[in-house]
Order: C-alpha cells, then structure tokens, then sequence
C-alpha cells in the first residue's frame, strides 16, 4: 500500500461537494433494478416509482417549507439557475434582469448570455464583506425589470445575502425573486414564505445526496416557460425522463438535513471558529474575506499576502488536506476569483486565498491538523 492510500485524509472542501450518505444511497439502490420503472407509466411497476417520486418532493418541500406542488427536479443548480432565469424572462414583458457581480458562474454566464442577445442586466456592486444592500437592489428595479437573481449565500466567501430584505423590495416592485440557495439549503433554516423568494435553487449533492439532481422552486403564481421540450413531466414545465435513483436519493438527504439541522449548524459553527481562530492566531497576514457573523456555518475563507493559492492546495493535499481556493468550477484556471475583486481585493491578496468548508465527518482532530500543517506550508510559500 502507498503512503498516499495509507494516510487519513482530512476533506475540508465540502462547498464544492459532498459524500453520499449510506442512508442515501440505502434509498437509492431499488431504483436501479427491482424498482426500475419508468414513473410515466400506468402499470403498477411504474405507480409505485412514481409513489416514491412523490415522497421525495414532500421531503424536499418540507426541508424549505413550502407546498410539494412548487418543487421541481432537474439535473442540478446549475439547470435551475438557468431555468429560473431563462424562464422568467420569456414570460416577462421586460427585458432587464438585476443581478450582482459576485453570483455563481451558473447565473453569471446566463446573464451575459442574455446581454449578448439585446437584454441588459444590472449588475450590482457588493461591500468589502461581499453584501448585497437591498437599496441598491431598489434603486436598480426598472419598469421593464423581468427578474432580480441574487445568491442566498456566496459559494467562495460564505457571505450570506439578506434575501428577506431584498424579497420586501422586488415584492413591493411586482418582481419576481430568484435565489440560488444552492450552499444554503440544508445549512441553514430555511422557509421559503418568510425568506421571500419566488424561485429558489437546490443541488442534491451539496447536501450529501448524488450528483447530476436538483431542484427548482417555483412559487405558485409565478409565470415561467418551459425549460426543456418533450414531454409532459413534473406538471408539463420540464420535459424529460425522471432520474428517479437521484431524486429518491435528494429527497432522503433532505429529510435527513432537515432533522439534523438544530444539532448540526451548531457542531459546524464551533469547528469554524476554532479553525478560524487559530488561522488568524498562527498566521501573520491573513485576513477573513466575508462577514465574521453572517455566514455559512461551515465556512471559513481567507487571504494570505504574497503567495499563490494554488501552490498552498497542493503542499495541503501533499499533507492530506483536501482544500479549496474557491468554487470548483473555475478550480481550474489561474485567474483571482471575480468575488474577491468584486469585494475590493487587489490582485496579489486574491491570489492567495483558502476556501476550508467543514462538513458532518470532520471533527476537532481534524481541526487541530490542519492548524498543525498550514501555518508551516505558509511560510515555506
């Protein structure tokens, strides 16, 4: 056995994805082969996948209080953003949508899309704590606004957005509210009808359930095209056969999110700040991107000076600490995260930023290691 396979690996990125429960998965194996039938069907093979189809939009309802009429499965958040965004548009009479520079590339690429067609988009400024200020968001709405798009919380900076302050504004104004609580949903307490949203994403495997799922919420009353074209699946809105296994699955992460959730975002809560105490103790320059209070219970992201974030990743990794600079999606390429500049950094502190986000197996061991190895892999860097 080699010292890699050997050693404990510590995860610490849990914002770009999660583990799959073993209840989850528990849940989801009939529906690979004794429970295979396709939901559409009138056949009692298919009457019973589709029972199970329905208990998993009752799970995810009841996780954000909603109606299980208003939930909607598709492949993933990203799907949903573009749904929610796309949709609303169609059906709107404007051609102006608000959003801010700080959204996930799901709702930035949208928008930039819709801005290569003839539309034009606001694209709100955040402060140095990468805040949304629902003034801002006022002063943006337009007669011919179709849609305002803000993140429930950021996915790099763990700054969570006031939805419910924004939700009063875009109400009053008649607009309808998309939030891509894709890093919330499961975190946090959430209750759609006092959060306020009209459309609201989720993504399965952010909260311990598969890949290649998701959810929109569509509160009842709001106008929005059809996505995908074909057939007449989940209420004629979004066409296409159900990935049942992945949906069973996103539904008992859900129900098992929502009963965990009061011990939970306490556990992670106290891990963060002990992680993060001992980062700002043991490391000279370093400081805390985002609010030090409104945040993700499990996120802790900060900036080194004079180093290269990407040259940190890997002696972490080489020390079996799985880390992040920022989102998965862009983990890729060498450029300074768009939330940081959006939040004022210059370059070179956006360079060396750490993205730790805790998850249910970490533990203060784990804690502890990781305040062993990073100070030493700073100074060496």
């Amino acid at each position: 056995m080699n010292e890699a396979s050997n050693r404990h690996v510590i995860y610490l990125d849990h914002a770009a994805t999660t583990p799959v429960r073993p209840e989850v998965l528990e849940a989801m194996h009939p529906f690979f082969r004794e429970r295979f039938g396709n939901p559409s069907t009138l056949y009692s093979i298919g009457k019973e996948v589709a029972d199970a189809v329905e208990t998993a939009r009752r799970q995810v309802a009841d996780l954000i209080g909603s109606d299980p009429r208003e939930i909607y499965f598709t492949s993933g958040g990203t799907e949903s953003d573009n749904w929610a965004i796309r949709g609303t548009v169609i059906k709107s009479n404007g051609d102006h949508v608000v959003t801010s520079k700080i959204e996930h590339h799901a709702v930035l690429e949208t928008c930039k899309d819709l801005e290569r067609e003839g539309r034009e988009v606001a694209w709100l400024d955040v402060d140095e704590d990468g805040l949304v200020s629902p003034d801002d968001v006022a002063d943006a709405i337009r007669d011919d606004t179709a849609l305002v798009t803000i993140m429930h919380a950021n996915n790099e900076v763990g700054a969570i957005e006031p939805i419910a302050e924004i939700s009063e504004v875009t109400r009053e104004r008649g607009v309808p509210l998309h939030t891509d609580a894709v890093q919330t949903v499961g975190k946090v307490p959430i209750d759609v009808d006092q959060l306020g949203p009209d459309l609201l994403s989720i993504s399965g495997h952010k909260l311990y359930g598969p890949k290649g799922v998701g959810v929109l919420y569509v509160r009842r009353g709001t106008r929005i095209a059809k996505f995908m074209h074909g057939g007449e699946q989940e209420n004629r809105r979004r066409s296409g056969t159900l990935n049942v296994p992945g949906i069973v699955g996103l539904g008992k992460a859900a129900e098992l999110a929502k009963s965990e959730l009061t011990t939970e975002m306490p556990r992670l809560e106290s891990l963060r700040d002990r992680l993060l105490e001992g980062i700002m103790a043991e490391i000279p320059d370093v400081r805390l991107s985002g609010p030090r209070d409104r945040r993700l219970p499990h996120n802790v992201h900060v900036c080194f000076r004079g180093i290269e974030g990407e040259g940190l990743i890997l002696r972490l990794d080489h020390a079996g600490v799985c880390a992040a600079t920022g989102s998965a999606c862009t983990s890729s390429t060498l450029e300074p995260s768009h939330v940081l500049l959006a939040m004022g950094r210059p370059h070179e502190v956006a360079h060396g930023s750490l993205r730790l986000t805790l998850g249910r197996d970490n533990t203060e061991a784990d804690i502890d290691r990781v305040l062993e190895v990073l100070p030493g892999a700073v100074a060496q860097l």
